[in-house]
């Protein structure tokens, strides 16, 4: 299934997706298709493979069995259900080789970190390297926000002033991930390096590539979606809109105008290293091996003496004030 608009909001007019159950501008209730003058789609009984650990779907494949979850490493079940959701209909293109992938988290263990143990770079095993496709939405809308806040601005002898104003805002290829397998923080820090310009109609890119599935309808990420709509428009008033150098108590309000919104497949790595006996999971860049992400163990050894030296100053302290 594709995103394409079938019909329009009774209410308001903007233009409805397949599985919508609301308008996602004024939040009407969307009747059946039927009752819409639309024929209902058909569904699908798709075959998955879920994680049973952290919840993370891909494309079913015959030909791997049993296949270990590219985020956590648990073993995935198959599983079959009516799916009434839809697919990704962009995908970038990987930009990034395995190779480049490995150098990538080479270079991340050499890192020198105060609390990583020191042979990390020189114990650390590589287990796996998994290149994917994360499920992200991609929204473009406009907006009428309305915003208040205290800045110092025309303050005089007050520290603060208050100020208020409306401005109507333009959002454009804004992500919001769809991902169970990448944390939210993951999601964030990797979105920003996409070329967003290079989306494709078909997926390019390793062999074994795997393509996470989105788990819920735009219906469903509409509170989601949302939220990332406020969030941008803050950051866009606090940049470009509130006067002064100096401000606080930002609130804003969000009037969508329209939402077009479209499903990305989003290239990256996931490989996993082992380091005594445990594995830590780290992310590479489909399109920019300089943004790696990722965990790292910690020295105990070093936490031991810098407790110990902290203990040993307070002591130290104390007595110099007991005398």
């Amino acid at each position: 299934m594709t995103a394409a608009a079938v019909t329009g909001c009774e209410r308001c007019g903007s233009a409805l997706e397949v599985g919508d159950l609301r308008c996602p501008i004024c939040g009407l209730a969307v009747g059946e298709p039927r009752e819409r003058g639309v024929l209902p789609a058909v569904r699908e009984q798709a075959k998955v493979v879920r994680c049973g650990t952290c919840g993370a779907s891909l494309e079913y494949s015959a030909e791997v069995k049993a296949p270990r979850c590219a985020f956590c490493a648990s073993v995935m079940h198959v599983e079959t259900t009516a799916d009434p959701l839809e697919q990704a209909e962009a995908f970038l293109p990987f930009t990034v080789d395995a190779a480049a992938a490995r150098q990538a988290l080479v270079g991340f263990l050499a890192q020198r970190r105060f609390f990583r143990p020191s042979d990390l770079a020189a114990a650390a095993a590589l287990e796996s390297l998994r290149p994917m496709w994360w499920p992200a939405w991609g929204f473009s809308a406009g907006a009428r926000v309305s915003w208040a806040a205290d800045s110092d601005a025309g303050s005089g002898r007050s520290s603060w002033a208050p100020h208020a104003g409306q401005a109507d805002v333009t959002f454009q290829d804004v992500l919001v991930s769809a991902s169970r397998g990448l944390s939210e923080r993951e999601c964030e820090q990797l979105s920003g390096a996409y070329q967003m310009g290079s989306a494709e109609g078909e997926a390019r890119g390793p062999e074994d590539a795997q393509v996470e599935r989105f788990d819920v309808t735009r219906s469903g990420a509409r509170r989601q979606i949302l939220a990332a709509v406020e969030s941008v428009a803050r950051e866009r008033v606090e940049r470009e809109h509130i006067p002064g150098r100096r401000f606080r108590k930002v609130h804003v309000a969000v009037v969508l105008s329209s939402l077009e919104t479209k499903r990305y497949a989003l290239p990256a790595y996931v490989l996993a290293y082992r380091y005594r006996k445990k594995l830590y999971r780290v992310v590479v860049h489909g399109q920019d091996a300089g943004v790696v992400l990722g965990d790292a163990p910690v020295s105990v050894a070093k936490v031991v003496l810098v407790v110990a030296a902290v203990l040993l100053t307070l002591g130290v302290l104390a007595l110099l004030f007991m005398r």
